[in-house]
């Protein structure tokens, strides 16, 4: 659903801010310490998950200090709604991942479904681990059971984020704020 630009923009206004864009940064590059720190050593594949991982992958990538190799790909649940589906693979990995180590790069870790079935389908095309890093984990207790981030920038309470990969209806994904939308 496409909505009109006067709607678009008072999306905004209709929000909190719960991370200002320095403290987002800041978070970014403790997040690349820890990865460097981890995974230097392993030589890995990393794919950024579309259209979440986007933003967090362009500003995490160039801060990792060790050679990787880039990749993405598609998987969504959501489809411009505030609810997700069913899986849907739009871009499969397309890498030999036989004996690598597998890094994931997506924007927040939810109840993580869409981030289960990437990692399941990973190992079974022979990856030798799968570490996920999310800038933002939302603290609740509906998670996919086993699925968890490796790596976090953020932890954020239970509400309808928007920012920073993560989108409303489609929009503000490119804010590197991170807002919830008040009463969601």
């Amino acid at each position: 659903m496409t909505l009109e630009l006067p709607a678009a923009n008072t999306i905004i206004d209709n929000a909190d801010c719960l991370h200002t864009e320095q403290e987002v940064i800041a978070a970014i590059e403790r997040m690349a310490a820890r990865i460097t720190d981890a995974m230097s050593s392993s030589n890995p594949i990393v794919y950024t998950i579309m259209n979440g991982g986007l933003i967090v992958s362009g500003h995490l990538l160039p801060k990792l200090r060790f050679p990787l190799e880039c990749s993405y790909l598609h998987a969504s649940r959501y489809r411009h709604e505030t609810s997700g589906g069913q899986i849907n693979w739009l871009v499969p990995p397309r890498d030999d991942m036989k004996g690598r180590t597998i890094l994931i790069i997506d924007d927040i870790l939810d109840e993580g479904h869409t981030l289960a079935a990437v990692i399941e389908d990973c190992l079974k095309r022979g990856a030798k681990e799968v570490k996920v890093a999310v800038l933002v984990d939302k603290k609740h207790d509906r998670k996919a059971p086993g699925v968890t981030a490796d790596f976090v920038g953020l932890e954020v309470e239970d509400r309808f984020l928007f920012g920073c990969g993560m989108d409303y209806q489609g929009y503000w994904r490119n804010t590197l704020c991170i807002y919830a939308v008040k009463g969601l």
